[in-house]
């Protein structure tokens, strides 16, 4: 499910992130800019727990089970794209 909402920064340039948000995703940030838009990705406390935690579910897939999977999941990125639009 996407959320959306409004954000404006401060006369300093900062931007004001609601505490359910940061209480959910964390205080810390990547920064992605792209042409038309930015996103702001969470910056795990743990890098390495977070990468073993995203990988659990790979170990007993094989390497054309996992392609299959990234190639269904950016064709849904990409339809969810265009629906915001």
């Amino acid at each position: 499910m996407v959320h959306t909402m409004s954000a404006e920064t401060d006369r300093q340039g900062r931007l004001y992130i609601p505490k359910e948000i940061r209480e959910k995703y964390g205080d810390r940030y990547h920064i992605v800019t792209y042409e038309d838009r930015i996103e702001l990705i969470p910056v795990a406390d743990d890098p390495l727990a977070a990468v073993r935690e995203a990988a659990g579910g790979l170990r007993d897939a094989s390497v054309e089970e996992i392609r299959e999977d990234i190639e269904a999941e950016a064709k849904a990125d990409a339809r969810e794209t265009d629906a915001d639009r």
